[in-house]
């Protein structure tokens, strides 16, 4: 087939773009580098099958080829990157969700959005099933991608009900593995790097706030299946249903690295959830799905990729 995937030079994006190119179909990469880094897709680029082009989704799109399969995971995913620049952030979320289904519609591709875990906010219900509306406040300082996320869901829905466009909607949950970016703030990267470097462990709060931590492999399975399958728009929470505590994260990071560096704890950012872990019966019946890694296995993946950036 051929497959556009915006944000493609992104952590979640490179990892596909490259699942793609090895199942043999002709995949274009599409990504503005805002929050990614070209050196991610580099060992592609010698593969005739797979094409990097500079855009950005919140322009409408022009180009000049059709697809079969659109994958839309354009958009800064840690709060570092973006809060950055907020008004970015949201307009990547509406317009660029908007200029994506207009492409769609145009090349009548079926086309999965990329949505989040983030939509649920700081959840009253746990775990979360995909019938859980969410507690977001729409003025935090998170907003930008949370309600961004929200009203992108809505879109897409829209151009199904009222355009017929074949959507997906897919919930990603944190997901962790080679190629993310040292600096994006996220709570793995953030541990791995800190230790690697023989520095304080940063906690915020009393580190008893859970997540639940799929590696990226599982992750792309979800995705893959869910795109190729039919009968089903989604929701569907993707994600791995362990829960840990965010100091037992830390601690599990400071064994494998036999690091002695010391875990100091910092105020709560605000509106920072406390649980979050996803209920994954429908993708379990719907697409045969469950994560297969366990954070044992896939943390010394994670940090071997870190070892090999850093150094």
């Amino acid at each position: 087939m051929k497959i556009l995937v915006t944000g493609g030079s992104g952590f979640i994006g490179s990892n596909l773009c490259e699942r793609l190119v090895s199942q043999g179909h002709e995949v274009f990469c599409l990504d503005n580098f805002f929050s990614s880094s070209k050196k991610n897709v580099d060992h592609l680029l010698v593969n005739k099958h797979f094409h990097l082009l500079e855009c950005d989704i919140v322009e409408p799109l022009t180009l000049s080829e059709s697809f079969d399969q659109i994958y839309n995971l354009a958009c800064p995913a840690s709060p570092v990157w973006y809060q950055k620049d907020p008004v970015k952030t949201m307009r990547t979320n509406v317009e660029g969700a908007i200029n994506v289904l207009e492409f769609a519609r145009r090349s009548k591709a079926r086309v999965l959005q990329a949505s989040t875990s983030e939509i649920y906010g700081d959840p009253d219900v746990h775990p979360q099933t995909e019938e859980y509306r969410g507690n977001v406040n729409t003025l935090s300082p998170r907003a930008c991608y949370d309600e961004g996320k929200r009203a992108a869901e809505t879109i897409f829905m829209d151009y199904k009900q009222q355009y017929g466009v074949d959507i997906r909607i897919i919930r990603i949950f944190n997901t962790y593995g080679p190629r993310m970016a040292v600096d994006d703030g996220r709570v793995v990267s953030n541990f791995i790097t800190q230790a690697l470097k023989g520095e304080p462990i940063t906690i915020y709060g009393e580190g008893n706030q859970t997540r639940s931590f799929q590696y990226i492999s599982d992750l792309l399975e979800g995705v893959v299946k869910l795109m190729n399958t039919e009968n089903i728009v989604g929701p569907v929470n993707i994600g791995n249903p362990d829960e840990f505590t965010i100091k037992e994260l830390a601690e599990k990071v400071l064994a494998l690295l036999g690091s002695k560096s010391e875990i100091v704890y910092k105020p709560l950012p605000q509106d920072d959830p406390r649980q979050r872990c996803p209920d994954i019966s429908l993708a379990k019946s719907a697409l045969g799905w469950t994560p297969r890694v366990s954070l044992d296995e896939g943390l010394p993946k994670t940090i071997e990729y870190f070892r090999k950036v850093i150094h």
